[in-house]
């Protein structure tokens, strides 16, 4: 496919290209567009066979469900078939932004879509490119996170070509994404409320709003027989090509235990991701990266991604990760982070 690369300036957005933007949606077209998590695959939400090529250029699963993107909540009312209370305040509060809600489905919404489910995931971006490409075409955008199904998602234009460039029919380069994993979903069909898949928006955020949300316990300790609501829950996601480990514990017990396994295992290529305030303590490390500091969460959740297409890039053969705190945005880390580790993570020490 000859993919055309269109360029935008966040803060001199060109209203031509949007319309262009805008016009290959209505005609079918994937495009790949940034949004504040990461960037997306996008599709006309109400084309079922451009939703079908999303799965075809990702190698997603057929029963993984797509977020749709809106750009004004009054589109909400043609895509669900009721919206609680409950949406109506979260959706006020927090959207746009990275917030997804999960709710019964309208008519309108396609199976392929929900992957054959009656709830439908929804969101609004808060990053300007998508909110003028979303505005200008006011269709519901299908998008999952534009990389190939099961690697680590992408925030970069650069990343997106790796994986996608001759697989769509544009590309929207936007600068990098800020948040830099995908957006918290929340469950409003069940009772209580259930958070699906941690994200920057965290259980403390929404407890405002729902005293008595739950989060699913598959969040950390992951299962393959539940069936996905949520892009996220059920198949091997934000994996490196190299297998990871993940150690969880006081700090300088891990940085012991690693430099342990580093030395047993010197005949390999090894790569750790490390912390501002550990990241001088590690010895016999071929690649040594710096997720960031561990007082600023955020900078570590926007630099996770990046840093295992890093270990991609430079061909390691095992990877060691620093655990982090279940907690706030602690909880949204460590679920990718256990993801992309297999479920292999070392507790207690």
């Amino acid at each position: 496919m000859n993919t055309e690369i269109i360029k935008i300036d966040v803060d001199n957005i060109e209203d031509d290209k949007i319309k262009r933007i805008s016009k290959a949606f209505k005609e079918g077209k994937l495009v790949v567009f940034p949004t504040e998590t990461v960037y997306g695959l996008g599709a006309n939400g109400y084309d079922k066979e451009a939703c079908k090529s999303i799965f075809k250029a990702k190698g997603r699963p057929q029963d993984n469900p797509l977020i749709l993107h809106i750009a004004e909540i009054a589109q909400v009312e043609e895509l669900v078939s009721e919206i609680p209370d409950s949406a109506k305040d979260l959706m006020e509060m927090f959207w746009p932004g990275p917030l997804t809600l999960i709710l019964k489905k309208s008519e309108k919404v396609s199976e392929v879509v929900t992957a054959g489910l009656d709830t439908v995931a929804i969101r609004m971006p808060s990053h300007k490119v998508a909110r003028a490409i979303l505005k200008d075409c006011m269709l519901p955008i299908a998008a999952p996170s534009a990389n190939i199904s099961g690697k680590p998602s992408t925030t970069s234009f650069n990343r997106v070509l790796e994986d996608l460039g001759s697989k769509v029919d544009i590309v929207v380069d936007g600068g990098r994404s800020d948040v830099g994993i995908e957006s918290t979903v929340v469950d409003l069909t069940v009772n209580p409320p259930m958070i699906l898949r941690p994200g920057k928006v965290t259980k403390e955020d929404i407890e405002v709003l729902i005293p008595g949300i739950e989060v699913d316990p598959g969040i950390i300790d992951s299962s393959s027989e539940v069936i996905p609501k949520s892009p996220g829950q059920k198949y091997r996601h934000y994996a490196p090509r190299a297998e990871a480990q993940c150690f969880v514990g006081d700090l300088d017990k891990v940085v012991k235990e690693i430099n342990k396994r580093a030395e047993e295992n010197s005949h390999l290529k090894i790569a750790v991701l490390a912390t501002e305030e550990t990241v001088n303590d590690y010895k016999n490390v071929d690649l040594l990266l710096n997720l960031g500091s561990r007082e600023n969460m955020e900078e570590i959740a926007g630099n996770l991604f990046e840093m295992l297409r890093r270990c991609d890039d430079e061909k390691v053969d095992l990877i060691y990760i620093e655990g982090f705190e279940v907690r706030g945005i602690g909880a949204s880390v460590m679920n990718r982070i256990v993801k992309a580790c297999g479920g292999k993570i070392i507790f207690g020490l």
